[in-house]
């Protein structure tokens, strides 16, 4: 009895291991780089351009999925990633979700084979559908509006990663920006202590602010010291 069970067993593990999904252990994001992003724009939101070759790759991950024929909502994704390792291998215009209009603009895109494996497509297709969603789509929307709506000054310091020491109104591992506005009335100092760092400037703070000379040009660095002055 207990032989009968364990070999039920092994059959149906065996049977489970069949229909799963192969997932691949290939990095997508960096083959979506390398392979597609001389013709697709891969920006979420997506920026087009008028010369462009492709439609953005955005645009193309929404259409597959929306007009991909598939039983359930979960085998959508599966057979979009098919449709994908088929496709750039062997495109036509017979096989493409692309209405006349955009075939017109674009054409059909040139087969890849010999470019891509397609390992290297099961790869680009995961990430693909897992990184071109509504979701994500509506979470950079939002950061972009909010950004947007920032101060220049403001929007640079959050590039250049200089909350993760300052904040306006509270030390952290450096001084707040309104101590360092009310320290230096003239704006140049401010400007000197981004490009040349501020040793032995600050004490009683555990970091020491390095040189950024050479990752912020110097119109960038007058526009956040203008905002830091603002504070």
């Amino acid at each position: 009895m207990v032989r009968k069970i364990s070999l039920a067993l092994v059959v149906l593990l065996s049977l489970v291991g069949c229909n799963e999904k192969k997932h691949s252990n290939l990095d997508g994001q960096k083959l979506l780089e390398q392979k597609c992003s001389q013709c697709h724009n891969l920006d979420l939101p997506p920026k087009t351009f008028k010369d462009e070759k492709a439609p953005p790759m955005m645009a193309v991950a929404f259409h597959i999925k929306d007009f991909i024929k598939a039983s359930s909502e979960s085998d959508k994704v599966p057979k979009a990633i098919d449709f994908i390792k088929d496709y750039v291998i062997n495109p036509s215009a017979s096989k493409s979700f692309c209405d006349k209009k955009s075939l017109e603009t674009y054409g059909v895109m040139p087969s890849q084979k010999g470019n891509v494996t397609q390992d290297e497509l099961q790869a680009i297709g995961e990430y693909m559908f897992e990184h071109y969603t509504v979701k994500n789509l509506t979470a950079a929307q939002a950061l972009e509006n909010k950004l947007r709506k920032m101060a220049q000054g403001e929007r640079l310091a959050l590039k250049y990663k200089c909350f993760s020491c300052h904040k306006v109104d509270k030390d952290l591992v450096g001084p707040s920006f309104h101590k360092i506005a009310k320290r230096y009335e003239n704006m140049q100092d401010i400007v000197n202590s981004i490009a040349h760092g501020s040793q032995e400037k600050w004490e009683g703070y555990r970091g020491v602010m390095p040189a950024f000379g050479k990752k912020i040009d110097s119109n960038e660095q007058e526009i956040i010291a203008k905002w830091i002055q603002q504070q």
